[in-house]
């Protein structure tokens, strides 16, 4: 993969090679400003790649135009989608520029233009959003921006790549010099730029009072400069100017991090260093940017919001509560809170519901003691009545820019949302979450941690998958950084028991209740031991196959010795779907797995195999191969195994945006004696199975299906979270989209589908898009829980008492 990231960071620097000899012939067609105002609005460069813009905005009017000129290198449709959204985060106004239509190979189009014009009422980060459409690396289309806001920093955030982060700052207008402005890393660092006019013979770095630093020559257009540690950092931004704003620019600690970086991931810069802000320390200061709550007119309630620190020093922040409107009962429970370095504290909004069919907001402020020229501000909007979450949703959820869950249906869960969850035989429902389980007891939920070893703390793997035996015990992997375990709790989960497991650590993955498998005692696990990788084919990883089958005596739990299942298994991928790998019942355990195979000889896809132990004979049976997964030698593609009430076996083999193949044993509880033939769920991009099956053995299914050129998002591809059902006896049905993405190009959902006991589906899952920029707005991720009650047919958002 490395390769492919350098053919592609080679390919940007050719683009921008190309491009800047296309700007110089195409500049006579560059049109002028049609807006009343452009004189007074401050033009920045053009760019490379995607990302955005944060404006410092006062008080007043404020005008942004984007700029767009597209390359059509190839015959691929580029529209560029500009979102404007407020300090919370609600989205003012979005535009599209269309791809400017012109043929593949005619050079650089013409200039299009969008322009956004907002009454702004009270200081705030205002924020603009720019991606375009089937080029998340921005390769196709170069853009710029101009504003009459004075302060204002741009973040260059790409599409995520399957490598190390980097982001270069692609410079396009070599008409005219620029700077880039940003936050020196503390300790030394280089600058390697490349793609500079011929003529260029040196950069100049200055700090933020204007003192040279250093000279950088160039040579052949290019750069390359280490700066110690010891250069002086307490005037800052420094500024790096260039004659021509023409290169493609690396700066540690800005566009590539360690792990020790102040603000890592962040390509945060301006070409003016008037604009600069302090907004790397204050980022994600107060979070939710909004939050909407439905409630009993007259009923009170509260709200936590989080004071986030993101600077290196113990701060203290003023918090203050407006109305926007007409005042009403609201009020915080302090005016100040001290806040640790990079660390976050909650402060809790109290309030009055409105009355009946009314809607109130207030704007939660904070400002820093020490830095008091900056000011944000989070929303609060409560309605009386009841949450559209509460209801069976319309599907699909169209997820929107800055408007997911909580805005558009009022959802606020009342229960841990972090990890999927599990249900005893009870069908009281638990939550692994790093080092404890949570569970409902008295109708709380509360802690328990788990046990660590040699006073070594445990936590959980990422899959977080909790198994119960016929005795309702509990079990679940969990590791220290040297010593895996397996986590046995005999009193509802009030305690653990950690049990080592002999070994390097590895990849783990322990049966979990899918249906209709109760273990009798402590449910097997697997064990998946990274062998090697193939240098050549990126997906392809070879490791090797082990069983555990743990039993009780004498109270205690006996690891036992691995039985060896493959020494060529493709490996385990569980951050969306968590396939099931495992299961059974009585003596026998049933166990699937994908195998990598020669890249030179050509397969069908992955092989998907499925083997039974006897825990009675002690005998392993032969491994029956009974479909392919394509592509081949994709570790994506790991199997899921369920079985229903008779005990016949239904296995799905995974696939990497291909349709997954579906068999089904043809005797019950046995892997050996023949399976129907392989066939597909429909002609669907699917990829990450979550598998289970219902009381009435119908197999439901949640993926991860690409659609193409269709709403909502019509100019290119975007992904979908699809739920997909098979009635016992009857073919598949068509998928059914429960979440559609915000954003075109790559998504992922991190589903994670579970059965309670009553057979009710719960389906967790969270939004990730590819964009840096979207993603990098956040302090962290929310996750949400789909539940449906009746096989399927309905969803809704779950509530604490759909779980009491």
């Amino acid at each position: 993969m490395k390769d492919l990231f350098r053919a592609t960071l080679s390919l940007l620097i050719v683009s921008a090679l190309l491009i800047a000899s296309e700007i110089g012939a195409a500049e006579i067609s560059k049109t002028p400003t049609a807006t009343n105002n452009a004189q007074e609005l401050s033009a920045t460069v053009l760019m490379g790649g995607v990302g955005g813009v944060y404006f410092y905005a006062q008080p007043g009017e404020l005008i942004i135009e984007v700029e767009k000129r597209d390359r059509n290198r190839r015959n691929v449709r580029t529209e560029l989608r500009a979102i404007l959204a407020g300090p919370d985060r609600r989205v003012l106004q979005e535009q599209i520029i269309p791809g400017d239509g012109q043929s593949s190979g005619s050079g650089v189009g013409p200039v299009q233009r969008c322009r956004f014009v907002t009454r702004v009422e009270t200081a705030g980060v205002y924020v603009l959003n720019i991606t375009t459409s089937r080029d998340r690396y921005g390769l196709e289309a170069f853009w710029g921006f101009r504003s009459n806001c004075k302060q204002y920093l741009i973040e260059t955030a790409r599409g995520h790549r399957d490598a190390a982060h980097e982001e270069p700052i692609v410079l396009l207008s070599p008409e005219r010099p620029t700077n880039i402005c940003f936050l020196p890393r503390e300790g030394s660092f280089s600058v390697e730029i490349s793609d500079l006019p011929k003529s260029a013979a040196s950069l100049e770095m200055f700090d933020g009072n204007g003192k040279l630093i250093a000279t950088l020559p160039a040579t052949a257009g290019r750069v390359s400069h280490q700066f110690a540690a010891d250069i002086d950092r307490n005037a800052t931004p420094w500024r790096l100017h260039f004659p021509s704003a023409e290169a493609v620019v690396h700066i540690d600690g800005l566009t590539r991090w360690n792990n020790d970086d102040s603000f890592p991931n962040m390509t945060v810069w301006t070409p003016d260093p008037d604009s600069w802000f302090s907004f790397l320390e204050n980022r994600w200061m107060l979070t939710p940017y909004n939050r909407t709550t439905y409630g009993t007119p007259g009923g009170r309630r509260e709200i936590a919001f989080q004071v986030h620190n993101n600077s290196d020093r113990s701060r203290a922040f003023d918090l203050a509560i407006e109305f926007p409107e007409k005042e009403w009962p609201a009020h915080l429970e302090t005016g100040r809170v001290l806040v640790n370095a990079r660390s976050a504290t909650n402060v809790t909004l109290h309030f009055t519901m409105p009355n009946r069919n009314q809607t109130r907001s207030a704007r939660i402020r904070s400002t820093p003691v020490d830095d008091p020229q900056f000011t944000t501000y989070s929303t609060l909007t409560a309605k009386a009545g009841t949450a559209p979450a509460a209801k069976p949703l319309a599907t699909p959820l169209l997820l929107k820019p800055y408007e997911h869950e909580n805005q558009r249906f009022g959802y606020l869960p009342d229960y841990p949302v972090e990890r999927q969850m599990y249900f005893d035989l009870h069908n009281r429902p638990f939550v692994s979450i790093g080092d404890r389980v949570m569970t409902l007891r008295d109708k709380e939920w509360s802690n328990s941690f788990l046990s660590p070893v040699l006073g070594v703390g445990a936590s959980a793997y990422p899959a977080a998958k909790i198994a119960f035996d016929k005795e309702n015990d509990i079990y679940l992997l969990a590791s220290t950084p040297s010593t895996p375990t397996l986590q046995h709790s005999t009193d509802g989960g009030k305690s653990f028991t950690a049990y080592p497991i002999p070994g390097r650590p590895a990849v783990y993955d322990i049966e979990q209740f899918s249906g209709h498998n109760v273990p009798d005692g402590p449910p097997p696990f697997l064990r998946y031991t990274f062998i090697a990788r193939d240098e050549t084919v990126f997906w392809r990883k070879v490791n090797k196959l082990e069983l555990f089958l743990p039993r009780k005596e004498n109270g205690r739990i006996v690891i036992g010795d691995p039985i060896p299942i493959s020494d060529e298994c493709i490996g385990l991928s569980v951050h969306s779907g968590n396939p099931s790998s495992i299961v059974s019942r009585g003596s026998k355990v049933h166990v699937t797995w994908g195998e990598a195979t020669d890249p030179k000889v050509e397969v069908p896809g992955v092989p998907v195999y499925v083997a039974t132990y006897d825990r009675e004979s002690g005998k392993l049976g032969k491994p029956t191969l009974v479909a392919h997964g394509a592509p081949a030698n994709d570790s994506h593609n790991t199997p899921s195994i369920t079985m229903d009430k008779k005990g016949y076996l239904h296995v799905l083999g995974g696939t990497h945006g291909r349709p997954f193949p579906y068999v089904q044993s043809l005797k019950p509880n046995d892997a050996g004696s023949g399976w129907t033939e392989p066939t597909f769920l429909g002609e669907l991009n699917q990829t990450y199975i979550g598998l289970v099956c219902g009381p009435d053995d119908t197999l439901h299914c949640v993926f991860r299906l690409w659609r193409h050129e269709t709403d909502p998002h019509p100019a290119s591809t975007h992904a979908t979270l699809a739920y997909q059902r098979k009635p016992p006896g009857k073919p598949w049905e068509k998928p059914q989209v429960l979440i559609a993405s915000p954003f075109s190009e790559y998504s992922v959902f991190y589903h994670r589908l579970t059965i309670d006991r009553k057979g009710r589906l719960f389906l967790s899952y969270d939004y990730w898009s590819t964009f840096w920029f979207y993603r990098n707005d956040q302090p962290s991720r929310e996750r949400s829980v789909l539940m449906s009650a009746n096989g399927g047919k309905t969803w809704k958002l779950a509530e604490g008492k759909d779980l009491r």
